[in-house]
C-alpha cells in the first residue's frame, strides 16, 4: 500500500468506505435503525422549537415549563405533534444524504491528499466537505418537511394557528403562498444546516483521529486492532463533541430560520425583523433561545446517530 492510501485507510480497523458496503441492505436496515432512534429524541425538537417561538409574554420560558405544559394540555401525544410527517420525509432525506456524504467523502480525501496536511486536519477538511456537501443535496426534501412539522408542533401554542394534519398545513401554504411557502426559510435552512453538517462530520472525524492517536492507534501501529467496546466509546466521544460543537456554532441561525418558517401568514417578517424583536425581546441572549434543547439534541442525536450509522456500516460491510 502506498503512501496515499496509507493514509486515507489508516483506520481501516474502525472505517467502512461506501464500495465496501451492501447498498440494499444499507438503506432498509438503515431506515428501522433511524426511525426508532427519531421516536426516541423528538420530543426534544419539539421542545426547542416551542422555545424559540416563545415571546416575551409566553409564561413557558425554559425546557421544563414546555414539558409540563405539553404534557398538561396534550398528554404524550403533545410531544409528538408532526412527527408523521417528519418520519414520512426522513426516510428519503436520510438516504440522500447518507448517499452524498460517502461518496463525496471518498473523493475529498483524494482532492485534500495532495496538500500533505496532518491526518486530525485531513479527516476534518475531508469530513467537513462531505457533510457539506450532503446537507446540500438532503434539503431540497428535508425544507418543507421542517416547515409542515414545525407548524404542528407549535400549532395552537402562543396564538399559532391549528391544523388537521401535514396535508392540512401544506394545502394551506400552498394555497396562501404556492409553493414557495413550503420552501420559508430556504436560504437559512441551508445556512444553517450545511455549516452545521460541515462542522459535525469535520468535528467528528478529526477528533476521532485525535482520540485513537493518543490512545496509541496510530498510522504507525500495525496488528493492533482495538476491540469492539473502544471502538464505540471513541465513536460515541467523537458523536458527542461533534454535536456539542455543531450547536454552540449553528443555534442562532436555526433559531432565526424556526421563528421565519412557523409565523402565521399575517406576521410574515424578514431575517433582519426576526433578529430585531429577538434582541428588543431578550438582548443579544435571544439568538440563543432553545440552546439548551438544541445542545441536547444534536450531542445525543449525534451520538446515538453515529454509533447506529457505525454499527450499520459493519452490518452491512460485504464479505471480503
Amino acid at each position: 500500500m502506498d503512501a496515499s492510501n496509507a493514509r486515507v485507510h489508516s483506520f481501516s480497523q474502525t472505517e467502512i468506505n461506501w464500495d465496501k458496503l451492501d447498498k440494499t441492505k444499507f438503506y432498509v436496515v438503515g431506515a428501522g435503525i433511524f426511525t426508532g432512534i427519531t421516536v426516541a429524541l423528538y420530543p426534544v425538537s419539539v421542545v426547542k422549537t416551542r422555545l424559540q417561538v416563545a415571546t416575551k409574554d409566553t409564561v413557558e420560558r425554559n425546557a421544563f415549563s414546555v414539558v409540563r405544559g405539553i404534557l398538561k394540555t396534550d398528554g404524550i401525544p403533545g410531544l409528538y405533534r408532526g412527527f408523521g410527517t417528519v418520519i414520512t420525509g426522513a426516510i428519503p432525506a436520510r438516504i440522500i444524504f447518507l448517499t452524498a456524504l460517502e461518496t463525496t467523502k471518498v473523493a475529498a480525501f483524494k482532492m485534500v491528499e495532495p496538500f500533505k496536511l496532518s491526518e486530525p486536519v485531513q479527516a476534518a477538511a475531508a469530513n467537513g466537505i462531505a457533510g457539506m456537501t450532503a446537507s446540500l443535496f438532503s434539503q431540497a426534501v428535508f425544507v418543507p418537511i421542517d416547515v409542515v412539522s414545525q407548524k404542528l408542533m407549535v400549532q395552537g401554542y402562543s396564538g399559532h394557528a391549528k391544523y388537521n394534519g401535514g396535508l392540512d398545513v401544506a394545502r394551506k401554504i400552498i394555497k396562501s403562498d404556492g409553493v414557495r411557502g413550503l420552501y420559508r426559510g430556504f436560504g437559512l435552512s441551508v445556512m444553517t444546516y450545511s455549516p452545521s453538517s460541515a462542522v459535525w462530520w469535520a468535528s467528528y472525524g478529526s477528533s476521532q483521529r485525535v482520540i485513537w492517536s493518543l490512545l496509541g492507534h496510530g498510522t504507525d501501529r500495525k496488528g493492533t486492532t482495538p476491540s469492539q467496546l473502544t471502538i464505540m466509546l471513541v465513536q460515541g466521544t467523537g458523536g458527542i463533541i461533534a454535536g456539542a460543537t455543531a450547536s454552540c456554532v449553528t443555534t442562532p441561525l436555526d433559531t432565526i430560520k424556526t421563528r421565519l418558517q412557523v409565523m402565521g401568514q399575517e406576521r410574515k417578517s424578514s431575517a433582519r425583523q426576526v433578529v430585531k424583536n429577538l434582541i428588543k425581546d431578550d438582548g443579544w441572549g435571544g439568538l440563543y433561545r432553545g440552546f439548551g434543547p438544541r445542545f441536547f439534541s444534536m450531542s445525543a442525536w449525534g451520538t446515538s446517530m453515529i454509533l447506529a450509522y457505525e454499527y450499520l456500516k459493519r452490518l452491512c460491510a460485504k464479505d471480503a
